[in-house]
């Protein structure tokens, strides 16, 4: 098992020097855990080392960790995958954030589902900012509509704008991307102030993410090392 306790190190010091150098506070980022495939031992782990925010992609796998580690205080559980409409009931049951919200059917599946007991459930609207025929999302001009219908839903709290750009060895195609996002999210902000989050940026890209105004970046391999994909439910 990877020492995590180093990695997460790492990659918190990695954030540190990208948001100084961005010209921005570090406790404005927040460091998402993508623990797909990962166990419960080795979140464990990562918790006892500090780390709080997990990212999760596969919903049965998913559920088994939050139930094993439900006796841990402040966790919380961000859901990064694809979304089936019958899947939506559990996802609204069981997690703080979902990142991947790319249609209106969707968030009123979320919006109806989430039980009244629980607090809004936290949504970043995805977009295809690449756009890539192979990847879900919105289409940045499909955008705002999407926002202002989003916003609208009860029991759910719309957040922000979440991107996965095009994979590219070119710097200046991938800082276009990153940039690209943030003037769509700027620009959503004129007419809705209360959104605050920019989920973009992975182990190779983070500093860019960052340095375009990311305020979650999502992190896997590089804290828990490579994934084993045998065993995905």
């Amino acid at each position: 098992m990877p020492c995590i306790n180093d990695n997460l190190n790492k990659v918190q010091q990695q954030i540190d020097e990208a948001a100084k150098s961005s010209g921005r506070a570090t406790s404005d980022i927040t460091l998402l855990a993508v623990s797909k495939t990962r166990s419960a031992d080795e979140l464990r782990l990562a918790y006892d080392c500090g780390q709080r925010h997990f990212g999760e992609n596969y919903l049965q796998e998913s559920l088994e960790k939050i139930d094993a580690l439900s006796t841990l205080d402040e966790l919380c559980w961000h859901f990064i995958g694809p979304i089936q409409s019958n899947k939506t009931r559990p996802i609204a049951e069981s997690f703080h954030w979902v990142h991947s919200v790319d249609r209106l059917k969707i968030a009123r599946r979320l919006s109806e589902q989430r039980p009244e007991h629980l607090p809004p459930l936290n949504i970043c609207l995805q977009v295809n900012i690449s756009r890539e025929e192979s990847k879900a999302g919105c289409l940045p001009e499909e955008t705002a509509a999407l926002v202002d219908e989003i916003a609208a839903l009860p029991r759910i709290q719309l957040r922000g704008l979440m991107a996965i750009p095009k994979a590219t060895d070119d710097p200046e195609e991938q800082r276009n991307a990153f940039h690209r996002m943030q003037q769509l999210f700027s620009d959503l902000q004129q007419k809705h102030p209360t959104l605050d989050t920019l989920s973009m940026g992975m182990s190779g890209d983070m500093a860019m993410a960052i340095a375009e105004g990311a305020t979650i970046v999502r992190i896997g391999t590089a804290i828990f090392g490579p994934r084993d994909y045998s065993n995905k439910n």
